[in-house]
């Protein structure tokens, strides 16, 4: 164990310190124990089998201000994916009892501003907290190419695109404009999915291959955004899957439930499924047509174990694994 204090009574006061300490190649975890405090830092996690655990969440705080509009020495802007607080590519990677926060503010003003950016596979969250506005949580990895430029930029432009699994449990989630987006199979378990304002909460770029997008199970979706304000999500690319299963749903989500991003994107082979709403937001009829609800068998085989096992058998919620 490695311990990160802010205050110097660990063996790092930096996390990314701690991080860059650890050997490369290393197959078995290496836990970082962070003491409560505000770590400033643009954390950067590209090795496998590190552990992050908090003193927890609410004292345990990983902050940075880094925007789409910010603009290097050279001129050319930070776009998306180099505004991140946190970014995390390493696969078997855990952390427990930490918030990521982008402190940069709405995107009206400096556009998106990620929170984090995780790109690892067998990825595990529990009890964290992530907080933004515009694309809080990017979940990798990037989808094929841009739509409106010659490259995305960031950490993983050139990486092959490869599937990725992440697990979220009892963490808290907030933003406003697509503040849940990416191409990997993760669930969201027993998680609180907050709405700051008009917006959407997921725009999902799931590749044609994967069966499972985006999963939230028996989460509540909240926040203080107006009364129908808030779409479930909107396609990223043709192929986005999202799934609500047993969700809590706010006044704030629009009957309709999904939009079509503009119509940038056919919708034909667009999966957007609930099952089991409710609450407020709940309706059993006025989503748009191309939605659709589970039925009970179905429902039955939603569970994290199988939507996450993949070849390898990975079980998120084995402590270890």
């Amino acid at each position: 164990m490695i311990t990160v204090a802010a205050d110097g009574s660990g063996e790092f006061i930096s996390i990314q310190e701690a991080v860059d300490h650890i050997p490369e190649g290393q197959t078995e975890p290496t836990i970082i124990y962070i003491k409560s405090g505000v770590y400033k830092e643009k954390l950067y996690i590209d090795k496998p089998w590190i552990t992050l655990v908090g003193e927890g969440a609410e004292t345990t705080v990983i902050s940075y201000d880094d925007y789409a509009k910010k603009l290097f020495p050279s001129g050319e802007p930070y776009h998306t994916f180099h505004s991140y607080t946190a970014y995390i590519g390493g696969d078997h990677v855990t952390v427990e009892g930490v918030t990521f926060e982008n402190t940069a503010g709405s995107g009206d003003i400096v556009g998106q501003a990620l929170a984090a950016y995780v790109d690892g596979d067998c990825v595990t969250f529990r009890d964290c907290r992530f907080h933004g506005h515009q694309d809080t949580l990017f979940t990798g990895p990037l989808p094929p190419k841009p739509r409106d430029r010659g490259s995305f930029g960031g950490p993983r432009e050139d990486a092959p695109r490869r599937p990725v699994r992440q697990y979220y449990e009892r963490c808290y989630v907030e933003g406003d404009v697509d503040f849940i987006f990416g191409s990997a199979t993760a669930v969201f378990q027993e998680c609180e999915i907050v709405s700051l304002g008009r917006g959407w909460i997921t725009a999902a770029s799931t590749p044609e291959e994967a069966p499972y997008g985006y999963v939230f199970l028996r989460c509540k979706l909240s926040g203080d955004a107006p009364e129908q304000s808030v779409g479930l999500g909107r396609p990223w690319r043709n192929y986005a899957k999202v799934a609500f299963v047993d969700c809590w749903v706010g006044p704030h989500i629009k009957a309709a439930g999904w939009d079509r991003w503009n119509e940038q994107e056919p919708i034909d082979d667009v999966v957007y499924m609930e099952y089991g709403s409710v609450g407020p937001g709940a309706v059993s009829n006025g989503r748009v047509e191309w939605a659709r609800e589970l039925t009970d068998v179905e429902s039955v085989k939603w569970t994290v174990q199988h939507i996450l096992a993949g070849d390898d058998g990975w079980d998120p919620t084995k402590r270890g694994e």
